[in-house]
């Protein structure tokens, strides 16, 4: 049975962009008509440290925005995460709820038998893929798998639309370039930087897209339910 709020927990690295793909999922949600809330938590500001970043969508008010501790959906971005405990949340799937679901950015399976069957016991869903390859094959940039998560998460909820998703990345990335007028008004130098910039979100646009198209068919085979209700427009 659909719910009225998901939470979504996203373990990941310092500089895999968890931080920005939390704050479009927020976005593209809301675009979509829900309310949507998004948030970071982390330590060190550096590569390869330890990062979560959070995003709660629903049909209702949402007031927490605090961490999650029991969530829908867990995202792990990289596989240090699991194999090294990278991670503020251990085990990464602590807390899931009945009927959730896993996505991991790896390209082995890194569950142990106990693993798979504590998430069997609670008839949650796993979704291994190297994401990153996955970016680089679509994007040519490994700089792309936070594209790629998210497309796949929204690709598993199915609620939220791909223009949803368009105007998330694009608030996100072209909000300096919204002044009134438009790239006709921009000075040759700053038209070239903004083509340049609308050549990489088309390619973020493009992976997040292929990701959205993969993940809805796995999630057809391996027969998992929509999870969120639709929102209330």
């Amino acid at each position: 049975m659909a719910k009225d709020s998901i939470k979504i927990r996203m373990p990941a690295l310092g500089g895999q962009g968890a931080v920005t793909a939390a704050h479009i999922a927020a976005t593209a949600a809301d675009t979509e008509g829900y309310y949507a809330v998004s948030n970071p938590f982390f330590g060190a500001e550096k590569r390869m440290a330890p990062s979560e970043s959070y995003t709660r969508i629903g049909t209702v008010p949402i007031y927490d925005r605090g961490e999650v501790i029991y969530p829908d959906i867990v995202m792990i971005y990289h596989p240090q995460v699991i194999t090294m405990g990278k991670s503020y949340t251990m085990p990464f799937y602590a807390g899931i709820k009945e009927n959730g679901l896993v996505i991991i950015n790896s390209d082995i399976d890194l569950l142990t038998d106990e693993d798979k069957k504590y998430l069997d016991s609670l008839n949650v869903k796993v979704l291994t893929r190297d994401f990153t390859q996955f970016a680089i094959d679509q994007a040519g940039t490994e700089l792309a798998t936070n594209m790629a998560m998210l497309g796949a998460l929204f690709g598993a909820l199915g609620t939220v639309s791909k223009p949803a998703i368009e105007e998330g990345i694009k608030d996100r990335f072209l909000k300096k370039y919204t002044a009134s007028g438009g790239t006709a008004t921009l000075d040759s130098v700053i038209e070239k930087k903004f083509k340049k910039k609308m050549d990489l979100i088309q390619k973020n646009l493009d992976t997040a897209s292929a990701a959205f198209d993969l993940t809805a068919e796995w999630c057809k085979e391996v027969g998992f339910e929509q999870m969120l209700e639709a929102p209330k427009k």
